[in-house]
């Protein structure tokens, strides 16, 4: 009994560290922090680095690619110990009733959001929060099977995708433009395709994400030594990392972020294990619970609120407040608006930060 009770409360610091400086990268394009760096950056040294704060416009990968990847498997590594915890206090179908209900709000929250972007009432469904709402159900309904079981479930769901798309244009099923699969899918369910080349049945591969996401948890919360954990995120990480790579390299299937194809899958999904690994071995493995660590680690405790909020709210009144002081003290210095902006992005990524530090520390969480 005091086992089962210790695995219940048991917290990983490295987990937290993960999901929050996720978060943060996150947060930090809602400040405008990316557009106005890029724009600073243009012709010096640093236009490589603003480069990988935006996705790739079709074959390749870029750091920014990895945000969504990572969100989603961060989840899936949170789920095994939500459910321990739930299960602790509530029945199976408790748990499964607050799934439910957190699924249908992430993917309400996911098309308002698309009504705040375009100012307008729009059925649109190309939010990470939209794609989230289906990959936890699909995790959530197979997270009693075996890991191996899972697993195999993953790489199905990536065959499922190589089919589909295949068998719609065989001539060229990932070639960029609106002729694929998932534009096709995106007239029947919205009538409209994405300009930039999104597409709604991204969930179907990157549900992947979120069961390995399960799978590692699972294992983090097993009683297996850390030297193995390790050891196994190290090998199936570099094992998946390496054949996505290979298959882009072959010629087999492209590296696409935009239709998440299944090399961008596996390539994603072997680098969110990898990292995984590393800030476990780092911090939990080896007892690096620097305080340091917690300014990224209060922005992952509210992680759905200050992502709604700084896409919302904050990106379009803080902006506009944080200029009026950036620019009114600093412009009389002679300093340039490209500059002033970049700064003025930081400012409100330090509001944004601030907030979740006062909650955190007022331990109030918002949860859906």
């Amino acid at each position: 009994m005091s086992q089962f009770a210790e695995n219940v409360s048991k917290r990983l610091f490295s987990l937290d560290v993960f999901r929050g400086l996720t978060m943060f990268l996150l947060v930090a394009e809602a400040a405008g922090f990316h557009h106005n760096f890029s724009e600073l950056a243009e012709g010096t040294l640093f236009s490589g680095l603003a480069h990988q704060l935006h996705h790739h416009p079709w074959n390749g990968l870029r750091f920014w690619d990895l945000i969504q990847p990572f969100f989603m498997f961060i989840v899936g590594v949170a789920m095994p110990f939500s459910l321990r915890k739930r299960l602790s206090r509530g029945s199976r179908s408790e748990v499964t009733k607050h799934i439910l209900r957190r699924c249908f709000l992430l993917f309400w929250f996911g098309v308002l959001l698309h009504c705040v972007y375009s100012h307008a009432l729009v059925w649109e469904l190309w939010n990470v929060l939209v794609q989230l709402a289906f990959t936890i159900l699909i995790a959530y309904a197979i997270m009693n099977l075996s890991n191996n079981t899972q697993i195999g479930i993953s790489v199905g769901l990536l065959v499922l995708t190589e089919i589909l798309y295949r068998a719609y244009n065989p001539e060229a099923p990932y070639a960029q433009g609106h002729d694929s699969f998932g534009s096709y899918i995106d007239m029947l369910v919205m009538g409209k395709i994405n300009d930039d080349y999104w597409v709604f049945v991204n969930f179907i591969p990157t549900a992947a994400h979120t069961i390995w996401g399960v799978v590692c948890g699972r294992m983090l919360l097993s009683q297996t030594p850390a030297s193995e954990k390790l050891k196994s995120f190290l090998i199936w990480g570099t094992v998946i990392l390496v054949l996505g790579f290979a298959m882009d390299l072959l010629h087999i299937t492209p590296i696409v972020k935009r239709i998440a194809t299944s090399s961008f899958t596996l390539a994603s999904g072997g680098i969110a294990i990898l990292v995984l690994a590393l800030f476990y071995w780092t911090i939990d493995v080896k007892n690096n619970h620097k305080n340091w660590l917690k300014v990224f680690s209060v922005v992952g405790t509210n992680s759905i609120f200050i992502y709604l909020f700084a896409e919302t709210v904050g990106a379009q009144w803080f902006r506009g407040f944080g200029k009026i002081w950036t620019e009114g003290l600093l412009a009389p210095l002679g300093i340039s608006e490209q500059v002033i902006m970049v700064i003025n992005a930081l400012f409100v990524l330090f509001i944004f930060w601030y907030i979740t530090y006062f909650l955190d520390k007022h331990k109030i969480y918002f949860k859906v």
